[in-house]
Order: structure tokens, then sequence, then C-alpha cells
């Protein structure tokens, strides 16, 4: 069954938050995701909250970026995340936004490097492993967590240029697409993560989830809002990016992602989306039962 969530958005104030996932929880939302924006909301803050002023909806965090996160550092609040809150946080890596690493000093010069390393040390610490690593960016020195995850944790990694779709096939547990993946570049991605799994050696026994945005714009104004946003974007000419519409609409939109390869579809609202309570209550409650 293709899983489906909704995002909050970081446009949106802190203390809006609390009121939006305890609404998820209430009707039914599979997953809530976040986003780590500089400079706005912090990924794994908000996510700790989040998961606990909830009962059972997932939180995602997609994504972390690395270059501004010591591996060690990632592992540790990862674990501490599945210690309280077994089985519903799932977190993603990936080189994050350039320009805003630069604004911050942490501008990697190879990010395919720095998220190979941070991926391999990250997942091996989750396991539980200790390890002693001199790359290039990671650098750990008989380094093994206290108190590692007690059930196996997915780690997965965001992606978009053909080298680090094939990175997260390799060395991910899972890939995150962005929201300008229309359903041919989800075909594409799979087969560039398969590659990946191929030459890693991964087999059949090891699932690749592939999570997709979709930027998904309701009721009076929607269709305005998303051509807005997509404009913006600088992405108004891509055939089938986003949707505008009631619940059938996008339910379809939906099913043209899975189709084509993704297992996960979270509801992206645009940025000015006026009512982010009624938007999650209609990922749950509309769109959800037109979705398999």
């Amino acid at each position: 069954m293709t899983a489906l969530g909704a995002v909050f958005r970081p446009q949106l104030p802190p203390e809006r938050l609390r009121a939006v996932v305890r609404l998820a929880d209430e009707v039914g939302l599979e997953e809530l995701w976040l986003w780590e924006d500089c400079f706005r909301e912090g990924g794994i803050s908000t996510a700790a909250a989040a998961l606990a002023w909830s009962e059972r909806v997932r939180i995602g965090v997609g994504l972390l970026p690395v270059p501004l996160r010591n591996v060690a550092i990632t592992a540790m609040e990862a674990a501490a995340l599945h210690r309280m809150f077994p089985g519903r946080a799932i977190l993603g890596v990936g080189h994050g936004v350039q320009d805003w690493m630069g604004q911050v000093g942490a501008r990697a010069e190879s990010p395919l490097t720095l998220l190979r390393e941070h991926l391999g040390a990250l997942r091996a610490l989750l396991r539980g492993e200790r390890l002693t690593v001199d790359g290039r960016y990671v650098r750990l020195d008989d380094v093994a967590l206290d108190w590692p995850p007690v059930e196996p944790v997915r780690i997965l990694a965001g992606a978009e240029g053909p080298r680090t779709l094939r990175l997260s096939g390799e060395a991910a547990d899972g890939t995150i697409l962005t929201a300008a993946t229309p359903p041919d570049g989800v075909r594409r991605a799979r087969r560039l993560i398969e590659e990946g799994r191929a030459a890693a050696g991964r087999g059949t026994d090891e699932p690749h989830q592939v999570v997709v945005y979709l930027l998904t714009a309701t009721g009076a104004d929607a269709a305005a809002r998303l051509r807005a946003e997509l404009a913006a974007e600088g992405l108004g000419s891509v055939p089938e990016l986003g949707v505008a519409g009631d619940a059938g609409t996008v339910a379809k939109a939906v099913r043209r992602l899975t189709e084509a390869g993704a297992d996960t579809v979270i509801l992206q609202p645009t940025g000015d989306e006026p009512d982010p309570e009624g938007f999650v209550r209609f990922a749950a409650e509309e769109v959800r039962p037109l979705v398999p």
C-alpha cells in the first residue's frame, strides 16, 4: 500500500507545529514531514517535539544537511529519537542547499564524498558498531554509541543528480525526491538507484524506499497558487509537476507517482497555504481513501 503524508513547511512559525501535529494524529495521517531549511527551523528539535506531542503519526525529517552536522551528533540524536519513539521517526540526510552551506562556511569541495562518508559512518554507528575513520571529511577515533537503537534503523538520502541517486542506492536505505520530480523523473531515479544497488551488491532482501514530495494545492484559488509557486521555482514549464484540485484530482496525481516507482508520496502545500490544519485533514480524510 502506498504511504501518504503531508509537509509542515518551515515558512510557518514553529509555534504552529503543535496544533498541526495533534490534528495529524487525530485524523489518522500516516506521516508528517518537517524540513531543516536554513535559516528557519531545526530538524531534530522540531521532530522531537512533534513525536512527543503525538501518539501514532510517523514524523519524517527530509532532510538534515550533512555539511552542518558532525556525524557522531547526528547518530546520537537519531538513536535517541528511535529509542524514545520506536518506529515513528524517519530521518533523511543530504547535501543541503549549497548556497546556504556557503553562507555558514560549511560548503564542501566534494559534496558527494562528504555524503558517502557520512552515510557510511552514520549507518554503522546506528548498528552499534565501534568506528575509527580517517576520511576526507569524516574523522572518528574509536567512537561508538552508548545507546544505539534497539531495532534496525533506516536512513534515507535526499538525491537529485545521477551520481547522488546512484550513491543513495549504494549507501542509503531509501531516497527522498523533491517536488521538482515528475513521474518520468521518478522512473529515471529508480533506474539510477538500482544501478547503485547493483554496484554495491545489495539484494532484493534490502528494500529501498522511494519518497516523493508532490506540490499540492486545493481550494478556490488552488490553480493560481500552484502556478505561482512553480513559476517562482523556475519550474512552470515542466509537465506533470504539481497538482491543483479536489481530492480525486490529487489522488490521480499520487497514483501516477506510485505507478512510476514511488513507495511514499508526501503532499507538499504551497508556501502560502492559508489553512495548514485544513490541508492535513484534506490529505488524511479525503485523499487517503482514494489512494490504494
